[in-house]
């Protein structure tokens, strides 16, 4: 795939959180560029970073200095509502606990994000009946997370998290609590949304789901170490 448009553009991220006495730096001086359509793979040990840039990247989260650019635009300096905003139509989300509204249905958990982005109730049920059919939730439209199978519930998840077509879609070890069959299966319809140009990043600590991704990034203690595209871009120089 050739990339072209670059889509996020971090630059000297920092991040220090403050427990008790004690600081801990958990992202230090992270540069990084991506770009439309990649399939990027960040790995490290538990505390190595990866979940704060994840949080950062979807704007859960904010560093102490350092400037992040989203298509273009410098999110750093925009404020709680112009945040979530910018969230609710770029970024999706896909987290290892599924994280469905217990008391929603399945098709009430698709169909929040287009009532939170205000969409029309007739257009709302068009896109979630799509998005029920393309993601083989017909008969599981009604049911509660509760009394639906992990990998449904990840489906449903996913159906959520990309009925708003964001730029960018974020996944935090999506087959943490997924047998492997499961698991399988949804990695398989991650890399479907990729191929049709989403752009895909996945923490994961699972090495044989971080060897699927076209480029892989390593992360310790808050630093990038390895970074697969600058190998590439060594090769062809």
């Amino acid at each position: 795939m050739n990339y072209e448009q670059t889509i996020i553009q971090l630059q000297s991220i920092n991040r220090v959180f403050q427990l008790g006495d004690a600081s801990v730096q958990a992202l230090r001086d992270v540069n990084l560029t991506i770009r439309q359509g990649e399939y990027i793979a960040v790995m490290g040990p538990s505390g190595s970073g990866k979940s704060t840039l994840l949080n950062l990247l979807g704007l859960l989260d904010r560093p102490d200095c350092g400037r992040y650019e989203l298509a273009g635009r410098d999110v750093t300096t925009l404020d709680s509502d112009e945040q979530a905003n910018v969230r609710s139509k770029h970024i999706g989300f896909i987290f290892q606990s599924f994280h469905l509204v217990p008391r929603l249905t399945a098709a009430a958990n698709i169909e929040l994000p287009l009532m939170l982005a205000g969409v029309g109730a007739k257009e709302r049920a068009q896109i979630v009946l799509r998005a029920i059919h393309d993601y083989g939730l017909a008969d599981r439209a009604q049911h509660h997370p509760n009394e639906l199978s992990g990998g449904q519930r990840q489906r449903v998840a996913i159906a959520r998290a990309t009925v708003m077509h964001p730029l960018v879609l974020l996944a935090d070890e999506p087959t943490g609590n997924l047998d492997r069959a499961t698991g399988e299966e949804v990695v398989r319809l991650l890399e479907a949304l990729n191929r049709q140009g989403m752009t895909l990043i996945v923490v994961t600590h699972d090495q044989a789901l971080g060897a699927r991704a076209h480029r892989q990034i390593n992360m310790v203690d808050g630093a990038i170490v390895h970074d697969s595209a600058q190998d590439l871009t060594v090769k062809e120089g």
